[in-house]
């Protein structure tokens, strides 16, 4: 579905019209659930933000411009409720844990159809090892095809940090990347 039929099916959502604003999920489910996937390691956790996206989107209909995309919207609803998730379980880290060391849990993938593709590729386990902050930069630029001035206001931060963390995670992408035997050039 393009953004013009997606936009009339927005306008229904809007007024309080479940099956338009179930059109909608159906439309963006998988874009939105690939992205939360490669930014959380945790499988439940995943399925918690996702859902909270569209809770967060039905809340927040009347702060949607039209004149915008309307991907590029729910992309920054996404990548800011990913940001806090993270933030929350920090907390709850240092208030419950505080000696502990934190493991990362690897995630099953194999469920789920959207992201067989992505795992095929060497290079999507190197983007995995990226810091948070490189990796959102990352997602957005090569896996959503986002300008870095758009990135910046996805994420609220000048486009100069922008610039800063896409060269510093290409920078690490091709050190790890020759460090597995590739000789291919990341752009």
């Amino acid at each position: 579905m393009n953004d013009n039929e997606l936009h009339m099916w927005l306008e229904k959502a809007a007024i309080g019209d479940e099956s338009a604003f179930q059109l909608v999920y159906q439309a963006t489910h998988q874009d939105v659930y690939r992205t939360v996937a490669f930014l959380i390691y945790n499988k439940q956790d995943i399925e918690d933000i996702v859902n909270e996206v569209y809770m967060r989107m039905w809340r927040s209909f009347h702060t949607y411009d039209p004149n915008r995309p309307f991907r590029f919207w729910l992309h920054g609803i996404t990548v800011r409720l990913v940001q806090d998730w993270k933030r929350k379980a920090w907390r709850r880290i240092r208030l419950f844990e505080r000696n502990r060391q934190l493991t990362s849990e690897h995630c099953d993938w194999t469920d789920k159809a959207v992201l067989q593709s992505e795992m095929q590729h060497d290079l999507f386990g190197l983007v995995r090892q990226l810091s948070y902050k490189l990796r959102v930069v990352v997602i957005l630029r090569y896996f959503h095809d986002y300008a870095l001035e758009e990135i910046a206001d996805i994420l609220q931060i000048p486009v100069g940090t922008v610039k800063s963390r896409h060269h510093l995670a290409l920078k690490e992408l091709r050190k790890q990347f020759g460090m597995t035997g590739g000789d291919a050039y990341v752009n």
